[in-house]
C-alpha cells in the first residue's frame, strides 16, 4: 500500500476503536462522513484489506507492453521517420504496423526515451478568428507555398492548392517547379472535375489573379472586354466564380495552416514512398488527398453545397487555357508577339477571327468554331525562317514557358 492507503487504514482503524471520531476522520482524510461511515462498515467486515484501491498493485490497461515499446522505439528511428512529428507518427504506426496507441501513453513513453518532435511550435498570437462559410463549395482559399520538400534535394519546388473553407477539406494540390500558372490551372481541373464548381476564390495579390493595374492592354481592347482582367480571371468569369482579393496572408489564414501541416507530412511521406521527383509527387498527392481529409476535414454548418456539377458543355482544355484572339491573314498565318505561325488546315480561315489556346497541356493549338486547328511557327521575330524541327519545337516551349510555367512571384 502507498502513503495514502495506508494514512486511510490507520484512520479508520481508530474510528472502529473509539479513539476518533466520524467528524474528525472524515476533515482528516478529506472525505465525506457519509463515505467514513461506509469505510469503517467495510473494515469491519472485511479487515484492513478492504481499504485498498480496487486497481492497487494492477497494471494500468494504458501501459505499453514491453515488446511493443521496443518495436515502436526501433521504428521511430528509422531514418525515414527522423522528422515525423509525434501524431504523423501515431498514425503510422496504426496504418503500416497495426499498432493501436493513443497519444498520450505514446508522447509519454517517447518522451521518456529522449525524443522530441521536431515541429516547433511558437507562441500563439491573439487575433480574431474569422468564422467559417457556412456551406462547401461557397469559398475556397487559394495559395501557393515554396518549400524543400524532397529529403537531400536544397531545392524549393511550390505545391499550389485549394481548400473549402466550411470543410476544411482540400480540393486539389499540384507541384511545379515555381509558383506558375500551369500550377493554379492544374488545381482548379482537380477541383472542378471533383468536388464541382465554387461560387468564389479567395487568393492573394498575385499577377496571375489580378491584374497589376487599371489600363487595359490592346489585346483586351480588341476582344472586346471593358474592365482589367487577367487570363485566369476570365477562365473563371465565364462559369461565374468569383475572384476575392486576400489582404494578407493572415486573412487566408485557413490555406497558410494547411502549408504548416503539410511542410513536414508530405517531406516525410515522399521520404518514406521513395518520392524524389515533381511527377511522381503528383501522383501521390492523387491518393493522398481523399486520406488527408478524412482525418482533418469537418462537418460544415449547412448540408447543402453551394459546389456546381461541371456542365458538360465545358471543355476543360480550351477553358483552362491561356487565350489570344487574332485575325487569319490570306495566307492563313497569325502572328503572335512577333512570331509568325500558319494554320495547319486546308480550310479558308482568311479574315476569321480565331482564338490561339495556350496550356501544357494541349500545347499551342487554335480554336475556332469548337475545332482544334494545328498551328505551327514559320518565322521568328528577326523574320529567319523556321525550317528545323527543333527550333519549331522551341519557339512552341518558349510560349508555354512564358505563359504558363514562368515564376509569378519573379515577374510580378
Amino acid at each position: 500500500m502507498n502513503d495514502k492507503e495506508n494514512l486511510k487504514v490507520a484512520v479508520i482503524e481508530s474510528c472502529v476503536n473509539g479513539t476518533m471520531t466520524i467528524k474528525v476522520a472524515a476533515d482528516r482524510l478529506k472525505f465525506s462522513e457519509r463515505y467514513v461511515k461506509e469505510l469503517k462498515a467495510r473494515y469491519k467486515k472485511f479487515g484492513a484489506s478492504s481499504m485498498m484501491h480496487g486497481n492497487c498493485g494492477k497494471q494500468p490497461k494504458h501501459t505499453i507492453d514491453a515488446n511493443i515499446k521496443s518495436k515502436i522505439w526501433e521504428i521511430w528511428n528509422t531514418p525515414e521517420l527522423e522528422e515525423c512529428n509525434i501524431t504523423h507518427f501515431q498514425e503510422i504506426l496504426e496504418e503500416d504496423y497495426d499498432i493501436k496507441i493513443s497519444y498520450t501513453p505514446l508522447y509519454n513513453f517517447l518522451k521518456s526515451k529522449g525524443a522530441k518532435s521536431p515541429r516547433k511550435h511558437k507562441k500563439p498570437r491573439n487575433h480574431n478568428r474569422r468564422q467559417e462559410r457556412p456551406s462547401s463549395g461557397e469559398l475556397l482559399q487559394v495559395d501557393g507555398t515554396p518549400h524543400q520538400f524532397f529529403y537531400g534535394d536544397d531545392k524549393e519546388y511550390c505545391l499550389h492548392g485549394f481548400i473549402d473553407d466550411a470543410t476544411h477539406k482540400v480540393t486539389g494540390l499540384y507541384m511545379c517547379e515555381n509558383e506558375c500558372m500551369h500550377g493554379y490551372l492544374e488545381v482548379t481541373r482537380q477541383t472542378f472535375k471533383n468536388f464541382g464548381v465554387p461560387l468564389a476564390l479567395y487568393a492573394d495579390g498575385s499577377s496571375i489573379f489580378f491584374p497589376k493595374d487599371n489600363k487595359l492592354t490592346l489585346e483586351e481592347q480588341l476582344a472586346g472586354i471593358t474592365k482589367p482582367t487577367t487570363q485566369y480571371g476570365r477562365m473563371m468569369d465565364f462559369l461565374g466564380v468569383e475572384l476575392i482579393h486576400a489582404g494578407s496572408s493572415q486573412a487566408k489564414g485557413r490555406v497558410e495552416r494547411l502549408w504548416n501541416t503539410l511542410h513536414d507530412r508530405l517531406r516525410t511521406e515522399f521520404r518514406r514512398h521513395k518520392i524524389k521527383t515533381i511527377e511522381a509527387a503528383n501522383e501521390f498527392l492523387k491518393t493522398y488527398i481523399p486520406k488527408f481529409n478524412k482525418k482533418f476535414a469537418i462537418e460544415p454548418q449547412s448540408k447543402k453545397s453551394s459546389f456546381m456539377k461541371l456542365p458538360k458543355y465545358v471543355n476543360l482544355d480550351y477553358l483552362l487555357s491561356v487565350k489570344y484572339t487574332r485575325t487569319v491573314d490570306v495566307s492563313n498565318c497569325i502572328s503572335i508577339s512577333g512570331t509568325t505561325f500558319v494554320i495547319d488546315t486546308k480550310e479558308i480561315l482568311h479574315k476569321k477571327k480565331i482564338e490561339v489556346c495556350i496550356s501544357k497541356r494541349i500545347g499551342l493549338k487554335a480554336r475556332f468554331n469548337d475545332k482544334w486547328y494545328k498551328i505551327i511557327p514559320v518565322s521568328n521575330q528577326n523574320n529567319k525562317s523556321l525550317k528545323s524541327n527543333d527550333s519549331v519545337e522551341a519557339i512552341i516551349q518558349q510560349f508555354i514557358y512564358y505563359n504558363c510555367l514562368k515564376n509569378e512571384r519573379l515577374s510580378a
